[in-house]
């Protein structure tokens, strides 16, 4: 057995993809669209680590999703959890849980989706502003 991916539900394939690749840095392995069942299919990796991917599953035909928290929460190790927060940061997503411990982090999708952002290795220094952020809404 092996782990092959983890499927969200997204409304707007373009917003996804911004936070997904633009912010968060993965990148669009493959893409698959049926005509037939109204879909589109895209898969996203972190660079190097094409093994463990995500499935953005866009319904053409609009429906509503709720309760994106009832889901958990994908997680990712990242090389600086500081300048990844500030980089979302400046694309204007809210750091629900800032990296006050130099260590963890939380973000949501455009869809509500919780993504936690663990720093690789050791914790990094506290440092500002992170240190004295307060969370921001539900993570």
């Amino acid at each position: 057995m092996r782990y092959l991916h983890t499927m969200v539900r997204v409304t707007d394939i373009d917003a996804s993809l911004r936070f997904y690749c633009d912010g968060l840095g993965l990148r669009e392995i493959r893409r698959r669209e049926s005509e037939r069942g109204r879909f589109t299919l895209v898969f996203l990796a972190a660079p190097g680590d094409e093994r463990a991917q995500v499935e953005l599953t866009y319904n053409w035909d609009p429906e509503d999703y709720t309760g994106g928290r009832n889901f958990g929460h994908l997680a990712y190790e990242v090389d600086d959890v500081y300048a990844l927060c500030a980089h979302l940061q400046a694309q204007g997503v809210t750091i629900n849980r800032p990296p006050r411990d130099g260590h963890m982090a939380f973000v949501r999708s455009p869809d509500g989706i919780s993504v936690e952002l663990l720093q690789r290795g050791d914790a990094l220094a506290p440092a500002e502003p992170w240190a004295s952020m307060p969370n921001t809404g539900a993570w």
